[in-house]
């Protein structure tokens, strides 16, 4: 033993009372005449903390943005930070990602304007596993440079599911040449269900009447009540004369074909309704149709692979509260480690035992 040095450690409160720990801890000797200091098992992976207490900060960034959990614990927001990027960086430097075989693939907003991060994800665990600045082709590069990094191989991905985007689709076919890609159903759905809204904008203009019905267009018409039930089938009696109504029917029989299984029935299907719409004067809704012929084997991948990224996108809702509570994030580090603590469901219990 070269000598000993006194250490202060937080520890959980004594009741009301703020507890702290002073040890005196060993530091010793090596043979290349190093001196290192002998940390006791229950010390934390930050310097002043012990285990228990940093299991608790960890529990309470899970639910409450930073600066709320360091009222609660009567410490820092900066500290209360480093402790859950701490752990969050040792978590997913143990990752393993040997067995992925299945990846999901979106972006969501990091700020105010055109301002996103990507988001990958484990789509068999829906396990987020890896995010990243901007919503480009070099995003995707950077994920399969991260799972080479932890034991995966891009070469073994065998289906992405992502959207339309043009620059996730280059950075797929580059980097994961052997995944089947996968435009799923939420997606062509969401772009019908907006071109269904600009038709009933344009044509509110002219009828004030359409006036007032945007989520009774909107939302299935299952979970209406009875009067907006009627006043839907009200507009529907009307489909030789309104356009909205065609444009809600549109959408739901493509609804329809996407349910169905037979790949062969829905690649037919698909390019009948687009066939269909074309030659409509709903022109809001050509624009999709378009699409559909544009992404069109993407899109019947469903039907064989039922890949979807609705899971990402209700993760994507929580991050998006989680930001609001906390009144945004300005360093990218805290985005990820927020991102992480919500949707990565990573096992912090190999480094801390007391971690829920």
């Amino acid at each position: 033993m070269h000598d000993t040095q006194i250490k202060r450690y937080r520890h959980l409160n004594f009741f009301q009372h703020e507890c702290f720990l002073e040890v005196r801890l060993p530091r010793v000797k090596l043979s290349d005449g190093s001196v290192r200091l002998v940390e006791p098992p229950w010390a934390g992976k930050l310097s002043g903390f012990t285990l228990l207490f940093e299991a608790l900060v960890l529990c309470l960034c899970r639910e409450m943005p930073f600066a709320a959990v360091a009222r609660v614990v009567g410490e820092s927001r900066h500290r209360v930070a480093a402790v859950a990027e701490r752990y969050v960086d040792l978590a997913v430097a143990q990752a393993d990602y040997a067995e992925l075989r299945e990846l999901a693939i979106d972006e969501t907003s990091k700020a105010r304007g055109h301002s996103y991060v990507t988001v990958a994800a484990d789509a068999r665990r829906r396990a987020g596993i890896f995010v990243t600045e901007t919503r480009e082709a070099a995003a995707i590069e950077r994920l399969a440079k991260d799972l080479v990094a932890h034991g995966g191989d891009p070469l073994a991905i065998g289906s992405v599911s992502l959207d339309m985007s043009p620059a996730y689709i280059k950075g797929v076919f580059e980097h994961f040449p052997n995944a089947m890609l996968t435009h799923d159903k939420f997606h062509v759905i969401a772009h019908a269900s907006r071109a269904l809204d600009l038709t009933r904008r344009a044509e509110q203009k002219r009828d004030p009447r359409l006036k007032g019905l945007r989520w009774t267009l909107l939302k299935d018409r299952n979970h209406l009540n009875s009067t907006c039930r009627a006043e839907l089938d009200a507009l529907l009696s009307q489909l030789s004369t309104r356009r909205t109504a065609r444009a809600w029917r549109y959408r739901e029989d493509l609804r329809a074909i996407l349910n169905r299984k037979q790949v062969h029935v829905v690649r037919n299907m698909l390019r009948q309704w687009c066939t269909h719409v074309m030659r409509s004067k709903v022109e809001p809704m050509k624009a999709v149709a378009q699409m559909i012929r544009n992404h069109l084997e993407g899109i019947v991948a469903w039907a064989r692979s039922r890949m979807t990224n609705g899971f990402l996108e209700a993760l994507n809702g929580l991050f998006q509260a989680a930001k609001r509570k906390a009144r945004g994030y300005r360093r990218m580090s805290t985005i990820r480690t927020v991102l992480f603590l919500i949707a990565g469901k990573l096992d912090f219990k190999k480094l801390n035992p007391h971690a829920l």
